[in-house]
C-alpha cells in the first residue's frame, strides 16, 4: 500500500486519476490530486503520478472528480494494456507465506497469506468416526469453510444469522474434504476424523485454493504429532496437495488471480494437483464465451508450475 505526504496531511492512499475504457486515452496528465474516499468498484484507465497509463478494477473511490486509491501498486507487464499488482509477470504467482503453529491449542494450525488474502486453517483430531464408517478400521477427514464478516470491502452477515449455509460455502468446504481425502490412506489413519477449519480472515480472491494449500500443511502438522505422541506407526500422509487458480484476462493466461482480476476474467479455473504430479480438480469456466483447447493446456501447464512453487513452500515450512 503506497504512501505520500502533501500538504501536511499523511494520507494512506496515493489517489490518481481515471480516465473510462470507452474512451481514447488522452495522454500524459500532469496533475494528480489526493483525498480520502469510500469503497468502490470500477475499471478503466489510471494515470499514475509519473504520467503512465495503467488500468485497475479494484479502487477506492473519493467523494468527487473522478479520484482513485489503488489498493497495491500496478505495474506494467506484456504491454500498456495489461497490468498486476506487485508489478507481477503473467505467470508469476503473489507473494506466499505460511506460518505454522499460528493457533496454539490447535493440533496442527496454519496461516496461509498469498498476497492479501489470509487464511487461518486449523486441524482437530477426533477419535471416532461418522455412524456410517464404524467398526470398518478406516478413518476420515472433512472440512469446513467460512469467511469473517469484514474479510471483504463490505461486511457480509455471519452465515450462522441466516440460519443456514450458502451453496458457495457447501461448494467450497466439499472441495476441500475431497482435495486432502486424495491424499490420505484412511485405513493407516484409523478411526479417527481429522477437521480442517478454514477460516478467510481476508479475502483477495483465491480463498478456496489458498485453504486447500494451507489446509494439507496443518493437516500434516497434526498428523505428525500423533506420529509422535506414538499414535501412529505410519503416517497416513501419503504426499502433499495444494492448489492455485488461473484465467484468461485480456486474452492472456494469468496466474494465481487476484480479485480485481478475477472478477473480469474470461475464464475462471482452479487447479488442484499432488507432489506426485496428479491432478485432483481442474474446475474451469468461461465467464464471457469459450475458451480453446490450447488455452486449456496453457492453464494446466501455467498452474502446474505454480504448484510446484506452493508444494516446495509447505515441504519448508514442515522442515522449519
Amino acid at each position: 500500500m503506497e504512501r505520500l505526504e502533501r500538504d501536511g496531511w499523511d494520507t494512506s492512499y496515493l489517489y490518481r486519476q481515471i480516465w473510462p475504457k470507452d474512451q481514447e486515452f488522452p495522454g500524459k496528465i500532469p496533475e494528480m490530486e489526493l483525498g480520502y474516499g469510500m469503497h468502490s468498484s470500477t475499471g478503466g484507465w489510471v494515470i499514475d503520478v509519473t504520467g503512465v497509463a495503467r488500468t485497475i478494477c479494484e479502487v477506492v473511490r473519493s467523494g468527487g472528480g473522478g479520484r482513485v486509491s489503488i489498493m497495491s501498486g500496478m505495474t506494467k507487464v506484456e504491454g500498456l494494456e495489461l497490468y498486476r499488482s506487485g508489478g507481477r509477470g503473467a505467470h508469476e504467482a503473489r507473494e506466499l507465506k505460511l506460518t505454522a503453529g499460528f493457533v496454539a491449542t490447535a493440533e496442527g494450525s496454519v496461516l496461509i497469506e498469498v498476497g492479501h488474502t489470509r487464511v487461518l486453517c486449523n486441524a482437530t483430531v477426533e477419535n471416532g468416526v461418522p455412524g456410517w464408517m464404524r467398526n470398518s478400521g478406516r478413518g476420515w477427514v472433512t472440512a469446513e469453510y467460512g469467511m469473517l464478516p469484514r474479510a471483504t470491502l463490505t461486511r457480509s452477515p455471519r452465515e450462522a444469522e441466516k440460519g443456514k449455509i450458502g451453496g458457495r460455502t457447501h461448494e467450497i468446504q466439499r472441495l476441500i474434504g475431497r482435495s486432502l481425502r486424495s491424499v490420505v490412506d484412511m485405513k493407516l489413519l484409523g478411526e479417527r476424523t481429522v477437521i480442517l477449519d478454514c477460516d478467510v480472515l481476508q479475502a483477495d480472491g483465491g480463498t478456496r485454493t489458498a485453504a486447500i494449500t494451507g489446509a494439507c500443511t496443518a493437516l500434516a502438522l497434526a498428523l505428525g504429532k500423533l506420529l509422535q505422541a506414538g499414535s501412529l506407526k505410519e503416517s497416513p500422509l501419503r504426499e502433499l496437495v495444494a492448489a492455485t487458480s488461473v484465467g484468461v484476462v485480456d486474452g492472456r493466461v494469468l496466474l494465481d488471480l487476484a480479485y480485481e482480476e478475477d472478477s473480469r476474467a474470461e475464464v475462471d479455473m482452479n487447479v488442484v494437483m499432488t507432489s506426485g504430479g496428479g491432478l485432483v480438480e481442474t474446475q474451469a469456466t468461461a465467464e464471457k464465451g469459450t475458451y480453446t483447447r490450447k488455452q486449456l493446456d496453457e492453464m494446466l501447464d501455467v498452474a502446474e508450475t505454480g504448484i510446484r512453487e506452493l508444494l516446495a513452500a509447505q515441504k519448508a515450512c514442515l522442515e522449519g
